[in-house]
């Protein structure tokens, strides 16, 4: 049998019976009924004295045998309300209805007592024996709460893989049959352990005695020799080793931190029945699904002979059986993409998700924190990264076609702003949405902001899932596209600037859609399915534009994307946002879509590219299973191939209109320079 988990609360006893009663101050009773109610208005008060009085019984003998019940039982109160009475000359049978609340998250215990009274020359008198405390407790025996815990369930990826570590634990508790002086043990073992001695106590005081009764798990790690040698000196104090589902192998901020240590103080944290020694989830997936992953104990009620061994069962109240979680990520996903994420100078995060149905495959944050949700819930500028979504809008409004020339010029003026390409560079010859896209010409942009409009720019965004109503088990943010009306403001938003914010969880459903060609609500665990079950079809020949975009975007661009497999297909850029360079990739390969964020210092980001490069990696641990060794951020991002007519070079490059020039070449005057804004 298990012991008895901690959550105990300690109440004052109801002050009276269902019907109340003044007794007069004599020490004989006129009938039976009085003889009954004033033994249980005493015993329901913990007057015990008082309650002997009114039995036949040694007064000590009775008085102890009643205090004891409330601490075998823990009870945080007991009531009584009288039942049938039959009466045979001078003797007398009454039953009683019995409520022993066992305290907070316990259950109420319930039965129907039974007491045989004798008239003689003091009155009508309880014959005492231990069946009038429970018509089964029998000479010799004594009541107990036995508690079989559930071990803890575990958290699993898509493929039944395990993603929480089996940790060794070793487990601090007592023998309360061998402790002296159990209230003087458990506050020695208490105050040498850091932890509030009464909820310990309570839990000893009600267990049975010859149990072993862990009161306080530590990590075996991190286990002090001196700590094991002066908890061994107390009386009855003992150790054991248990295994326990504590620590997340992976995405540590998604399955979050189980308590139960003696380093998070559970008792102090941990609202609720839930005690020291107690598994109790505190962040993500842990404390969302703690009723599954802990299960809830059988509890029973038992008696206990005198060699503390069970000899029946009185009641019993069956547990709920710890499960398993089973969520959408991939293990190898999940690694590959928090191993990418190792080379980065700063924070970052990466987010995948399957563009054919929302799941979530991997969420990781470079920090390692359980705390550091931002993958989820961060509020970021995606500047030009927010191009593959107003490419959609611009032909959704109609502002462009596929074919309409789109001209990309080296700076635009609107309103009160000056828009400048990122390599301060142009396209010559008419380019179209899909070539202004590849090349990331955000003037090119900016000029058709009017035409599209901000309300069509909101709802293709809303229709990408950006900024609408979705949510996931833990906290989310869709982001925001709120456009105020002015030009320079609705083209500032064209390159996800003014009024746009948005998280790398939306961005990777935002290109998973366009992969798709509809956009899903996430998922992460399995059975709880997509909040919203609707889909949002997109316009599959406005797709098939954006995706030729994003596709010579990595071939122009990026090519070391390409590692062979399945074409990448994204779009690169960087922007700042309080004082940090955020580096931004957004792209899928097959039915993979991620969204890649690096935040870093801008004064170490000139001809770097964090997120691309941690988008190499990324790919490489997913195609290969590990990141390929020495892998670091290159010194100089690669010069993209001529695109012909008019030839993109690398930053500083000039060439004339239309004329064709290999990176490096001067010539003429006006600029057509690389627009992949690193």
């Amino acid at each position: 049998m298990s012991p008895r988990p901690l959550g105990r609360r300690i109440a004052a006893a109801s002050s009276g019976l269902i019907v109340a009663l003044s007794l007069a101050a004599c020490t004989t009773h006129p009938s039976p009924e009085v003889a009954v109610r004033s033994f249980l208005l005493a015993w329901q008060d913990g007057n015990y004295a008082e309650a002997a009085r009114h039995t036949d019984g040694d007064p000590e003998e009775v008085e102890r045998a009643l205090a004891d019940v409330h601490d075998q039982l823990d009870l945080a109160s007991i009531r009584f309300d009288l039942g049938q009475m039959s009466l045979r000359g001078e003797s007398a049978t009454a039953e009683f209805e019995v409520a022993a609340d066992l305290g907070i998250g316990d259950p109420m215990w319930s039965y129907t007592g039974r007491m045989p009274l004798e008239d003689g020359p003091a009155g009508w008198r309880i014959s005492w024996s231990p069946g009038v405390i429970h018509p089964d407790l029998g000479e010799g025996e004594r009541l107990a709460v036995s508690y079989e815990i559930e071990d803890r369930g575990q958290i699993l990826d898509r493929e039944g893989e395990p993603l929480v570590s089996a940790d060794s634990v070793t487990a601090f508790g007592v023998l309360p049959a061998d402790m002296e002086d159990k209230e003087a043990g458990v506050t020695e073992l208490a105050e040498l352990l850091d932890e509030e001695p009464e909820p310990l106590l309570n839990r000893v005081r009600s267990a049975p005695p010859e149990q072993f009764q862990p009161l306080v798990l530590m990590r075996d790690a991190e286990l002090d020799g001196a700590l094991l040698r002066e908890a061994g000196k107390i009386s009855g104090v003992d150790t054991q080793e248990v295994k326990i589902n504590l620590s997340p192998r992976v995405a540590p901020f998604l399955l979050g931190e189980v308590a139960g240590t003696a380093e998070h103080r559970v008792s102090a944290r941990v609202s609720g029945s839930y005690q020291a020694g107690d598994t109790v989830g505190l962040s993500g997936l842990q404390n969302i699904f703690q009723h599954e992953l802990a299960g809830s104990a059988t509890t029973q009620v038992v008696t206990l002979g005198g060699d503390g061994e069970q000899t029946d069962v009185l009641e019993s109240w069956e547990g709920v059986r710890s499960g398993g979680v089973e969520t959408t990520l991939d293990l190898a996903t999940q690694s590959a993409a928090e191993s990418a994420l190792e080379a980065l100078p700063g924070n970052g995060y990466i987010v995948a998700v399957d563009s054919t149905n929302g799941e979530v495959l991997a969420a990781a944050n470079a920090s390692g924190s359980a705390a550091d949700d931002g993958a989820f819930t961060g509020s970021y500028a995606p500047g030009g990264a927010f191009t593959l979504v107003s490419s959609l809008a611009a032909l959704d409004s109609g502002a462009v076609t596929g074919d309409t020339p789109m001209p990309c010029g080296f700076q635009s003026e609107i309103g009160d702003q000056v828009f400048t390409n990122p390599s301060s560079g142009f396209l010559s010859d008419n380019p179209t949405l899909a070539r202004n896209l590849a090349y990331m010409c955000t003037v090119g942009f900016v000029d058709i902001a009017s035409e599209v409009g901000p309300e069509a720019l909101t709802d293709t965004a809303a229709r990408l899932g950006l900024g609408a109503d979705w949510q996931l088990p833990l906290p989310v943010s869709s982001g925001t596209v709120d456009i105020d009306g002015g030009d320079a403001d609705v083209a500032s938003a064209m390159v996800g600037e003014h009024g746009v914010r948005t998280s790398p969880l939306a961005m990777a459903l935002a290109a998973g859609a366009v992969a798709d060609g509809s956009w899903h609500a996430p998922t992460l665990v399995r059975e709880e399915g997509p909040t919203r079950s609707g889909e949002n079809a997109l316009d599959e020949a406005h797709l098939e534009v954006v995706r030729e975009g994003l596709r010579n975007a990595v071939a122009n661009r990026m090519p070391e994307l390409n590692l062979g497999g399945e074409e990448v297909s994204g779009q690169a850029a960087r922007t700042e946002q309080d004082d940090t360079a955020l580096h931004w990739f957004v792209g899928y390969q097959g039915d993979v879509a991620f969204a890649v964020l690096a935040e870093v210092d801008p004064e170490m980001t000139q001809w770097q590219q964090y997120a691309v490069t941690a988008a190499v990696s990324f790919l490489n641990g997913m195609a290969n299973g590990t990141v390929p060794e020495g892998q670091v951020p290159p010194v100089e991002a690669p010069a993209p191939p001529t695109d012909a007519p008019g030839t993109q070079t690398g930053p500083g490059t000039q060439t004339g209109p239309g004329t064709e020039a290999g990176p490096g070449t001067e010539t003429g005057s006006g600029t057509e320079a690389d627009l992949n804004g690193t």
